[in-house]
């Protein structure tokens, strides 16, 4: 397996419309061969002594940490649907845009080591 790890801000206001957003997206990334997509609303996110969830995407007071990830089944399959999602018209932001700053956005692509 590969997963795509993600980890945002986003306005605490704005957890419906990224509930929405995510359940598009979603079934879009499942369409394009995804095994799963998991979206985690922050609840128990601790502030650490050097760094933590919350400093390393510049949380704002107004906002919650949001950990999710996206599971595929290789590499190839996630490079793939990557593609096709970047040029999918409902993934533009137009159509379906993200309810939180981009820029602030971690994410990074893993190969699994251990899945029980």
């Amino acid at each position: 397996m590969y997963v795509d790890g993600y980890l945002l801000a986003v306005p605490t206001a704005n957890k419906d419309l990224y509930r929405a957003h995510a359940t598009q997206t979603a079934a879009i990334f499942k369409e394009l061969g995804a095994l799963a997509v998991v979206e985690c609303w922050g609840d128990e996110v601790p502030t650490g002594k050097l760094n933590s969830m919350h400093t390393a995407v510049l949380r704002k007071d107004d906002e919650t940490v949001v950990f999710s990830w996206v599971m595929w089944p290789d590499k190839a399959t996630r490079d793939a649907g990557n593609q096709k999602a970047y040029e999918d018209p409902r993934m533009s932001p137009e159509t379906n845009p993200m309810p939180l700053d981009g820029s602030r956005l971690i994410y990074g692509g893993f190969d699994v080591l251990v899945s029980g």
